[in-house]
Parts: structure tokens; C-alpha cells; sequence
């Protein structure tokens, strides 16, 4: 009997996926955490804060959405890559 040597595969949890995981979580934590916004306090061409705070949050959200993406399509290619490339 011969045994075949058994790859195993990559850790599930790696630094980039962390990466990836903060990118999306942000938004959320920013928006749940509602004490740090609930404010007219200062006002931004005649916008109170509230506002204004909500707003740029749905750009930043937009642009950690395409970081963790292009994050992503990088992982699986390095993963698709260590297996010799059979997978897409």
C-alpha cells in the first residue's frame, strides 16, 4: 500500500483576509455606533453633521468595498496559483 502524500490546504484565516474583513466591517461599526454622530454640530456649508457624517461614510464605504474586492481577486488567485492553477 502506498500512501500519497496529502497536501493541506492553506489556512483559512490569513493576514490579508483580516484585511478584508476590517474593510467591511468599518462601515458598519461606524454607523451602529450612533453617539458618535448624533450631533448638528459642525455644520458644513449650511449641512449639520449628522448629515454630512452619514454622506461621507456612504463614499468611504464604496471605497473600502472596492479594496476589499480587489483584495479578494488577489487572495484567490495566490490561492488558485499554489494549486497549480486548475481552478478559476
Amino acid at each position: 500500500m502506498s500512501h500519497t502524500p496529502q497536501t493541506t490546504p492553506g489556512p483559512v484565516v490569513t493576514p490579508m483576509r483580516v484585511v478584508i474583513g476590517l474593510c467591511l466591517l468599518a462601515p458598519f461599526v461606524a454607523m451602529l455606533w450612533v453617539g458618535s454622530y448624533a450631533k448638528t454640530d459642525p455644520v458644513v456649508i449650511g449641512i449639520p453633521f449628522f448629515y454630512w457624517y452619514q454622506m461621507l461614510w456612504v463614499l468611504i464605504s464604496t471605497v473600502l468595498t472596492m479594496i476589499a474586492y480587489k483584495l479578494w481577486q488577489r487572495d484567490q488567485r495566490a490561492r488558485s496559483a499554489t494549486k497549480g492553477g486548475a481552478e478559476q
